[in-house]
Order: structure tokens, then C-alpha cells, then sequence
């Protein structure tokens, strides 16, 4: 495909703060490229408290297809979205949203679909496993939810703020009736999967997110950090001899639901 910018590209602007370390325009404009979309995904460093005069603003931008929202935004945008789907609104998060021409936007999220996608790809099944799961913000509320649907036998929140992981684990309790979803400490003994839903790593002065201590060899160690490509959870996990899972595998089990969402024609 001609990959010239013209006066008909659709443009989706990514939503983060900060963006320095976003990779997904990298994949997605690749996928664009590739499917002979005429589109760009740009990334957008805008801080929380200029979020909602941005999110207006962009309402009026006639050549958007929409947005691709990041740390820290999922939660805020889900908010500001004039509808969201069925899953977006039992969850209360958007990590995308299509702009209609009117100059609504409607949310969904495909974080918890991503990350589970990319476990399969990579050969780790996730049926039937104890897992931790690590925070109870916005990508982690969708991995949740994908966690407990694709069958894992056991679910342990864990969050700095046990009071915001009950409340999740209860709403998931609620939707599946029947699945063993518990708030818990961050102690990764007695789980075989491990999944780190928090941004703790991005930064080198970053504490872990668990204690490698209690990480049981063999467990499955998986990340939503992108950059650093190999986190320090990670490169420990890997010398208490557990496997692991790097951050990217999310972003790209859910470009192609992304690209599809935003470009396709509703209903086509």
C-alpha cells in the first residue's frame, strides 16, 4: 500500500501519559500498512487533568476515526464515551473508542481479550489455572474479566487497595456465578500463573509488584509491561526458573480487533 499521509487518512490518536514508551503505533500502523488500511495512529502525551478538554476537542475532528487509550486514561475515557459495549460497561474501562460522524464515541476493551490472545499464541494455556493476578486498575479489570471467562480455576486479586480488588472480585463473582474469585495478598505461593496487571516496571525505581521469593518455579510469569521489553519481574521470575510472558504479546493479540473496531464500517 502507498503509505503517503493524504487529505482522506483517517487518523487515531493514542491517549497516554506518558507516551514515550508506547509501541503500539509501531504495530498498528505496520497492520494498517500490511491490510491496505489508509490510516495512522499517532500517540498523544496528555496529562489526566487535560483529558476531558482534549476528549472534546477531538469530538470535532471530522478525519478521527477514534482513540487508543492507555495508562493512565482507561477508566476517565470509559467515562467520557456517550455509549459503551457490554463489556466496556460491566468493566467501567475503554482502552478504545470509535468516533461516530456525529462526533460521538462509543467504547469498548480488548485488553483482557489481547492478553489472553496472546497467551494462546504463545502456547501457554490458561484453563483450569491458579492465578494471581496483580492490580485492579483499567487493564487489569480487563484481564480480570478475560481470565475468569477463558476458565482459569481459581482467581487472586491482588492491589495496593484491598478494598478496590474485593470490589472487583465481587462484580466477577456476580457475572460468574460459580467461579472462585477472592481478593488476596500479593504472595505468589500456590499459584502456577502470575500476571502483573500494574505499570510498576516501567520505571527502573519501580518496586516489584510481588515478592520473587514466593514465586514457585514453573509458574508462568506474565507481564502487561511493554517497555522495558524484559521487566526486572520478569528477568527474576526467569532465574527462580519460571516461564514467562512478555508485555507485547498483549498489544499484539488485539491489533487486529483494534484496527477492525476503529476502521471497519459498524455492522459490516
Amino acid at each position: 500500500m502507498d503509505r503517503r499521509i493524504t487529505g482522506t487518512t483517517h487518523v487515531v490518536v493514542h491517549l497516554a501519559y506518558p507516551s514515550h514508551h508506547l509501541r503500539t503505533p509501531t504495530y498498528f500502523n505496520a497492520y494498517c500498512s500490511d491490510h491496505g488500511q489508509n490510516a495512522v495512529l499517532v500517540p498523544w502525551q496528555v496529562a489526566p487533568e487535560n483529558l476531558a478538554m482534549a476528549f472534546e476537542g477531538l469530538r470535532r475532528i471530522e478525519s478521527l476515526a477514534g482513540v487508543i487509550v492507555t495508562i493512565p486514561h482507561k477508566i476517565s475515557v470509559a467515562g467520557l464515551c456517550d455509549s459503551l459495549s457490554d463489556t466496556a460497561g460491566f468493566l467501567g474501562v475503554a482502552n478504545v473508542a470509535r468516533r461516530t460522524p456525529d462526533g460521538r464515541f462509543h467504547g469498548e476493551m480488548f485488553d483482557g481479550a489481547g492478553f489472553v490472545q496472546g497467551l494462546l499464541r504463545e502456547g501457554h494455556a490458561i484453563r483450569g489455572r491458579n492465578t494471581l493476578l496483580l492490580g485492579a486498575g483499567g487493564a487489569a479489570t480487563g484481564i480480570a474479566e478475560a481470565l475468569v471467562r477463558g476458565g482459569v480455576a481459581r482467581l487472586a486479586i491482588a492491589n495496593r487497595s484491598m478494598d478496590k480488588a474485593e470490589e472487583l472480585a465481587a462484580r466477577l463473582r456476580g457475572a460468574f456465578a460459580g467461579h472462585d474469585v477472592i481478593a488476596a495478598p500479593a504472595d505468589a505461593r500456590g499459584f502456577d500463573l502470575v500476571v502483573n496487571g500494574t505499570s510498576l516496571g516501567m520505571k527502573t525505581s519501580d518496586p516489584l509488584p510481588v515478592d520473587p521469593a514466593t514465586l514457585e518455579p514453573g509458574a508462568l510469569v506474565a507481564e502487561v509491561v511493554m517497555e522495558p521489553d524484559v521487566t526486572p519481574l520478569l528477568r527474576l521470575a526467569s532465574e527462580r526458573g519460571c516461564e514467562t510472558h512478555r508485555g507485547v504479546h498483549m498489544i499484539t493479540g488485539q491489533i487486529e480487533l483494534l484496527a477492525r473496531f476503529l476502521l471497519d464500517e459498524p455492522g459490516a
